[in-house]
């Protein structure tokens, strides 16, 4: 999840104060955990007049009010799509995906043939390519892990994107973000023309479900590796801080946890993970 940038050739066709601004950041943030600064206003605007314009309303105050009042919740929906832009793709940050098929995946199968139940979580999976790609990397590097007690929980905040990642259906224009040798594998045979489909493989091993991270989480598992990236920077320190205790208070001891390439852990989880890589920590077991 990324905050836009404003289209600086909208015109300023609505009035909006200051105080207007601070009423849908602060609403940003208690709802989605986003830290707009004043800096941000003239993007709020341009993402948000075209709302206005859709709506019918005359300035941001009505806006504001119909917010406050929740009057339409699916409102809030359209001011969470407005604000945020999802820009992903497949294998981003790539170096998470190696040390998924040649550290983690080994252990997990591991443990899996032993009995053990092990759950992988894609936390604000956006459109759904890195549940995607770590399906694919469990299913090259270890062909029978369909058969095993392994399963991707992958969530997002925005309900539109859960649709199109529970579809699978992807624009042509991705395929050369993946790997040749894994394309089979990924791709149904439904794909054709203009578009790709994930194949059934990959998505009987991923369950998709809408959840803000900023609120409570409804799983009672816990997690061999989490994959939450580039989505933190968008929130306060004191909210990052809270995520990644959270995280760690999910993580089973030695599970692992990537972050995005321009995050960094902090707040007291910090004792309890140690590096294994860029943007890629261990939990550590506490009692060793």
């Amino acid at each position: 999840m990324n905050v836009q940038a404003p289209d600086p050739t909208l015109a300023q066709d609505y009035p909006f104060s200051d105080a207007d601004f601070r009423m849908i950041a602060d609403f940003a943030k208690a709802r989605f955990g986003l830290d707009l600064q004043s800096s941000k206003k003239p993007l709020v605007y341009s993402r948000l007049a075209k709302r206005l314009r859709a709506l019918g309303l005359n300035d941001f105050s009505h806006y504001c009010r119909s917010l406050q009042d929740e009057a339409d919740p699916t409102e809030i929906s359209h001011l969470l799509s407005a604000l945020t832009t999802n820009v992903t793709h497949f294998f981003r940050e790539k170096h998470h995906f190696d040390y998924l098929a040649n550290v983690v995946t080994p252990q997990i199968v591991s443990k899996a043939k032993a009995g053990e139940s092990i759950r992988i979580w894609s936390a604000a999976c956006s459109a759904g390519q890195e549940a995607y790609c770590i399906a694919a990397t469990l299913l090259k590097a270890a062909p029978d892990v369909a058969d095993l007690n392994v399963r991707i929980l992958a969530t997002d905040i925005d309900p539109k994107m859960i649709v199109q990642a529970k579809a699978g259906r992807y624009g042509i224009e991705q395929k050369s973000a993946i790997p040749a040798d894994i394309r089979s594998m990924m791709f149904s045979s439904d794909t054709q023309g203009d578009a790709l489909q994930m194949s059934k493989a990959l998505q009987n091993l991923i369950s998709f479900a809408e959840l803000n991270l900023i609120e409570p989480w409804p799983m009672r598992k816990s997690y061999d590796a989490i994959f939450c990236r580039n989505v933190a920077i968008y929130f306060d320190k004191a909210t990052q801080a809270k995520l990644w205790q959270r995280f760690a208070d999910v993580l089973k001891p030695g599970g692992h946890l990537m972050i995005g390439h321009s995050e960094r852990l902090s707040g007291p989880a910090m004792s309890q993970f140690k590096s294994a890589g860029v943007t890629t920590y261990i939990k550590q077991n506490p009692t060793i």
